[in-house]
């Protein structure tokens, strides 16, 4: 019997059925593929075409397997092997096994849900089903034969023994972009790749190249995600390029990437326990890379997310110095008995290869000089040095216990390129370059005015400019506001005593003509110590306030709602465009060109240079460009051109299903009921028993509707 296509429903109130779509697939790989060298292929699948079971068998081998979909239904897979097929099992999406929001790396997969690459040792065919709702899917398939691979190991002294990325045969021609790193470790996540537990020793370094393959190729990431893999005999490889002795920022834990260790121990342990070589490799790898970064294994600390499905931006989350990948994304990884034994993991890492400095830090003292702290496992004899960049030692601290605490005031300038150490017997020692902030000299960084134009007009957008700063030491700070004379025409801040850190002030620019000038930020403290730094801003009342007919439209071609509409009021003539915007990249120009004073109209109907825009959240930017300067606005909206799905959930008692936010009214054995769900999910109709009758007619905030009737 043909399998339908493309998506499920549940009807037949009140009993719900699903109808299942399967989708199969012939997978073949180039014949040109070399014994050791791992090759990708991605197949679209046919959701809308009819295809039996029967035509699923692939000529060629593959070793792993992965899907990828868009829609908000979910996936079934099953893999041919030379065993049979095997069970249904549902495509795990990695949705936070991924590059931090709002990089580069994660562009190419923008729109897609990534399904977490699983190991299948020898596939010779690959089927999938749509459970839901699934608009697209894509099959990735990687050939990466077994082969005899000599792990000649260990990367750094001191290091335990890794295999580094030529041992394991990286294929380093694939990387995108060059590594980034962050300044400091501040934690390590503990991961697993999910797939089979039965791999042999020599499939183990071809596990690692295709998922290398998978990330970099199929998922558009820079390398493969991970900073060390470790598999179930002990053998540890290095992951992403650039050094895993550095702070290397990867692909594992999406708002958390930056300043963490990711290392994944190979298999999927949701129901049984990691090998014990696994385990011990873990442990001595994370104590001599959390030592390198003098990292307490047993610290507990706020991290910041920068945004992911589960933490918005900002939001402070607490964390261990050894967590689990679950603790910071929707996520069941490490699996739950790799995750209950982290504690355990945590206290053998800090154990191990003791003494240890913990927390060295550098930083201005309140007297003008240069203070050094840290802190020993064990109380122990201390030695703080400083030497010139030639080595010449400028200054020595000593002494003993558990806190290191020495503060150095310099006769004079430090020379450029100084060079500080922390040791004590036996740990690892701290070093470092001596900054002009350590050093107590006065500085003024990240200045910035954000906007750089503004319309003080009083609409409320673009009226106030936030004048942002840092302030390396304490000081006395005024902020004024200079013209293209020099001259101070206003003051923001009069002075007064700030402490270091981060610093804003705010101008309004009420006082001011329209023109260009400069925010002047000045400080002075203690020493005869001065900085002043000059930002620039505009200030035109040229624009006025922008007017969206609604916050959401739905370019459906129904007659409502089909088009964004907005006002832009011009008080002079003006270079107008018109931008649209999805997570900051361009969309469509609905408008630009040279306009006189007075009010004008912009529409947009939701069509791109090519297509049209899909479904989601959007930016519209209006940037005026008067003889003054140019001003720009920016104003959220919705598109959103899908109608609500409402469906009977039960008939006693009375539930429905809704895909969305909506209003619905529902005429429910007569009565009438209005119900306003926030989001998606299962709502009860108040004061009814039972379902005789019912017509329920659903509307989103685009204007789209739906009706249901029983």
């Amino acid at each position: 019997m043909p399998e339908k296509a493309c998506y499920v429903t549940l009807a037949s109130f009140p009993m719900i059925r699903r109808l299942l779509v399967v989708l199969g697939i012939a997978l073949t790989l180039p014949a040109s593929a070399s014994a050791g060298l791992a090759t990708l292929q991605v197949r679209e699948l046919p959701l809308r075409a009819e295809r039996t079971l029967a035509a699923t068998v692939a000529t060629r081998e593959f070793q792993l397997a992965g899907i990828h979909w868009q829609g908000p239904g979910r996936l079934e897979l099953r893999i041919r092997t030379p065993r049979g097929w095997s069970a249904w099992r549902p495509v795990v999406e990695g949705e936070t096994d991924a590059p931090d929001a709002g990089v580069r790396e994660g562009r190419a997969s923008r729109g897609w849900r990534l399904g977490a690459p699983i190991w299948v040792g020898r596939g010779r065919g690959l089927e999938v089903r749509a459970i839901g709702r699934v608009t697209r899917a894509r099959a990735l398939t990687v050939r990466s034969p077994v082969s005899k691979v000599p792990l000649r190991a260990t990367l750094a002294a001191g290091a335990p023994q890794i295999v580094p990325r030529s041992a394991w045969q990286a294929d380093e021609s694939i990387r995108r972009e060059k590594p980034a790193y962050a300044d400091t470790l501040r934690m390590a996540f503990v991961h697993h790749t999910a797939g089979t537990n039965d791999y042999t020793r020599l499939q183990a370094p071809a596990i690692v190249r295709a998922i290398e393959l998978y990330h970099v190729q199929g998922n558009g990431w820079n390398d493969i995600g991970y900073n060390a893999l470790v598999d179930r005999f002990g053998t540890v490889y290095e992951g992403r390029y650039g050094g895993i002795d550095r702070n290397v920022v990867g692909a594992h834990a999406k708002g958390f990437n930056t300043g963490a260790f990711g290392i994944a121990v190979m298999g999927d342990f949701r129901t049984v326990e990691a090998p014990a070589p696994a385990g011990d490799a873990l442990v001595r790898t994370l104590a001599w890379r959390l030592d390198l970064a003098h990292l307490d294994a047993l610290a507990t600390f706020n991290g910041i997310s920068s945004g992911n499905e589960r933490f918005a931006p900002g939001i402070p989350v607490f964390l261990r110095a050894i967590s689990g990948h679950r603790d910071t994304g929707l996520t069941t990884c490490p699996g739950q008995r790799l995750y209950d034994l982290i504690p355990t993991i945590a206290r053998r890492v800090a154990a191990l290869g003791l003494p240890k400095l913990y927390d060295p830090a550098v930083a201005a003292d309140e007297s003008g000089g240069t203070r050094f702290t840290a802190r020993l496992s064990a109380p122990l004899p201390w030695t703080v040095t400083v030497a010139d960049g030639s080595g010449l030692e400028l200054a020595r601290g000593e002494g003993s216990g558990t806190a290191v605490d020495w503060t150095w005031l310099p006769p004079g300038a430090v020379p450029a390129g100084a060079r500080w150490r922390i040791e004590s017997p036996g740990a690892t020692p701290a070093e470092g370059v001596l900054s002009a902030a350590a050093t107590g000299a006065l500085a003024l960084t990240s200045v910035r005015s954000e906007p750089g134009t503004i319309t003080p007009n009083g609409d409320g957008q673009a009226d106030i400019a936030t004048v942002s700063y840092t302030l390396s030491a304490n000081a006395n700070v005024a902020v004024a506001v200079l013209d293209a004379t020099g001259a101070s025409v206003t003051e923001i801040e009069a002075k007064q005593w700030r402490r270091a850190g981060p610093r804003t002030a705010t101008f309004d620019g009420t006082s001011v003509p329209d023109g260009a000038y400069v925010i002047r930020v000045s400080a002075s403290a203690t020493g005869g110590r001065t900085a002043s730094v000059d930002v620039p801003v505009t200030v035109t009342r040229t624009l006025g306030r922008i007017a969206l007919a609604a916050a959401a439209f739905s370019p459906n071609g129904d007659g409502r709602d089909d088009a964004l509409s907005l006002t832009v009021p011009l008080t002079a003539p003006a270079t107008l465009t018109v931008r649209i915007l999805r997570d900051g990249r361009w969309v469509a120009t609905p408008f630009q060109g040279e306009v006189e004073s007075g009010p004008q109209t912009v529409t947009w109907d939701g069509r791109k240079r090519i297509g049209k825009a899909r479904d989601g959240s959007y930016v519209v930017s209006v940037e005026a460009v008067d003889a003054v300067g140019t001003a720009t606005v920016e104003l959220p909206f919705v598109l959103d051109a899908t109608s609500p799905v409402v469906r009977v959930v039960s008939a006693v008692p009375p539930r429905l299903w809704v895909s969305e936010a909506a209003t619905l009214v529902a005429r429910v054995n007569g009565a009438r009921r209005t119900l306003r769900p926030a989001g998606p999910g299962t709502l009860r109709i108040p004061r009814i028993e039972r379902v005789r009758t019912l017509v329920v007619v659903a509307r989103d905030a685009a204007g789209n509707t739906a009706t249901l009737r029983r």
